[in-house]
């Protein structure tokens, strides 16, 4: 099953109905005592600040993932989830993959991302495509684990 990747509104029934199940996901596998969903504003996810972009799968939605400026060459990879229905076909390195394309293409000379050390595939995803472990860049209780990897 080939998968595509294509931008989207975040605000879209398509991006919120991703992003919900997205935040079930990680409520049912948060290690660390109660997990509190911050989404990121629609707002900071659009050109020429951010993106949100859509893994598709045989027409139907199958993951996602999206990206924020933090400063002029740095952007942050936010929320990136693979539905159950899209494991295991490289959907997550497939967003990964098109979410740093896309910060280069805006100006971006790294990414960064927060994760919880509970998410073993994508702690695995994150180390395996050069992404290193670095001190916390922000104060989000639902992190354990903060990457950056260079771009370019």
């Amino acid at each position: 099953m080939a998968v595509t990747i294509a931008l989207e509104d975040p605000a879209s029934a398509v991006a919120r109905s991703l992003l919900e199940a997205y935040f079930s996901d990680r409520a049912i596998t948060f290690v660390g005592g109660q997990y509190t969903p911050k989404p990121a504003d629609p707002a900071t996810l659009r050109a020429p600040d951010g993106a949100f972009l859509v893994a598709w799968a045989e027409g139907e939605p199958v993951g996602c993932g999206a990206l924020r400026r933090l400063s002029p060459e740095r952007f942050e990879v936010k929320h990136l989830y693979v539905a159950p229905a899209g494991r295991g076909m490289g959907t997550g390195a497939a967003l990964l993959a098109a979410l740093e394309a896309r910060a280069a293409e805006l100006g971006a000379t790294e990414v960064v991302l927060d994760t919880n050390s509970a998410l073993e595939v994508a702690n695995r995803l994150y180390t395996t495509r050069g992404y290193a472990s670095v001190p916390a860049y922000n104060d989000n209780p639902n992190a354990t684990t903060w990457f950056r990897k260079p771009l370019g």
